[in-house]
Parts: structure tokens; sequence; C-alpha cells
């Protein structure tokens, strides 16, 4: 994905823990620079009273939006229609939707059917239709910094999980292997991991207590790891395929 995207970050406020926000921008940062950052909900609410030094040391605009009839998510209507009007003003070339919430499936679809890039980030709660509308999709859960930066699996503490590697993760990687392999089974890890992502919207090293897809892939006894010389440049490409 292209990392010099202009992102519009929209923030459903009534459904994301701001606790989040500062890690939540940075992992935003390495794909694209976040030009418009808006943040919606009913800021009468005394719940959402301790966003307020968050959104003043984090550049957010917070955008009122009253609660006209019970029942409703008035919240989910000014972001989506916020986000058609940003769509159409050419400022952004990709969006950032910051929600659990189902509601926003068909935006991400929109969104990407007019050649959006879409990064979905929410809790690990967020339902399965509008994870696969994105591009890509970031559980929040992940993006607590790790205190040691030698390690290159994520400590679990109480406050986070860790998927176990389940035989259906396993033969996905095998058969995206099987993908983009060459005549002698071996596949660049980098191509691998882009079709991954298309396939899966939601995987992620992270997810399973990596940094990076290289220490994952090292840690399964089904894939054979090697390296070939960068034609392009200095340094060797990790290659991967299925052991026999």
């Amino acid at each position: 994905m292209e990392k010099d995207l202009n992102l519009a970050v929209l923030i459903d406020g009534d459904n994301i823990p701001s606790k989040y926000v500062k890690e939540m921008l940075e992992e935003i940062a390495k794909y694209g620079n976040p030009s418009i950052k808006r943040i919606y909900g009913d800021w009468t609410k005394p719940s959402l009273a301790k966003w307020k030094d968050v959104l003043l040391k984090n550049a957010i605009t917070p955008v009122q939006q009253y609660g006209y009839t019970t029942g409703k998510n008035a919240t989910d209507s000014a972001m989506i229609i916020d986000a058609m009007d940003i769509l159409y003003s050419g400022k952004v070339n990709g969006f950032s939707l910051v929600s659990s919430d189902s509601d926003f499936t068909r935006l991400a679809i929109r969104l990407r059917e007019a050649g959006m890039t879409v990064f979905g980030i929410g809790e690990r709660k967020t339902p399965d239709p509008f994870i696969v509308s994105c591009d890509k999709f970031i559980y929040l859960e992940i993006l607590h910094k790790n205190t040691s930066e030698e390690s290159t699996a994520i400590k679990k503490d109480k406050n986070s999980s860790v998927d176990k590697i389940t035989p259906k993760v396993v033969n996905l990687i095998l058969s995206t292997i099987a993908d983009v392999e060459d005549d002698e089974g071996w596949a660049f890890l980098g191509e691998v991991g882009t079709l991954l992502q298309k396939k899966q919207p939601n995987f992620d090293p992270r997810n399973y207590g990596f940094r990076k897809l290289t220490p994952l892939v090292k840690s399964l006894d089904q894939i054979e790891i090697g390296s070939r010389k960068n034609p392009k440049g200095n340094g060797n490409l990790i290659y991967i395929r299925a052991t026999s």
C-alpha cells in the first residue's frame, strides 16, 4: 500500500475507548498522512468527558452530534455524511474508519468503489462484515507498546490477548505461498504478505504475538525459509516455501 496517502481519520467517539488514541494515530501514520482528523459524538454526555485532553494533544477536531431520537445512532449518520462530503471534496485518497460498529460496512464498501483505500480500526468484537469491507483492518488491542525493543514477539499481558496459530491460519499461509510460488515452490515473502492482506484484511502478525511476518513464518515447522540476492540493490530478499 502507498505510504503517501492523504487520509481522513474519522472516529466513532461513542464506540472507541480514548486510551487507544495515541497508538492508533501512530499506526495510521505508517500508511499515510492523516490530513483530516475528526471524532463524532454527543459531547454533552459525561461519558465522553475523558476525551478532552486526548483531542487537544492529538489535534483531533470534535464534531458535536446530538442524539435526536432515542434508540437511533445519530453519530453514525453524521460520520457517514461527513465521509461522503470529504470524498467528493477530492482532498484525500484514503480513509481510516475507527469503529467497532458494523453500521459502517456499507460506507467502507462505497468508499472503495470510489477508488479510496480504506483502513478499518476497531476492537476484536468488530463484526466480520465491516472487517472484510476494508482494505486492511487493525485491532486496537494489538497497538499497545512493547517495552522490549529487541523482542520480535509481543508480550502478552492481562489487558491484551494473543490469538493461537490454528491449522486454519497455517493453511491460509500455505495456500497463499502456493498462489505465488515459482517452479521450485519458493515465494517472495513480501508478495505473500500482500496477498494475505487481500485475502483476509484483518490478517496481522501482531494478532499472533509477532511484530512482523518473518518471525511468524519462522515459528512454523511447515514453512522453510531461504534468501536471494536483491537484484535492485544491496541485501537479500526473504523467500519461503512449504516443507516437503
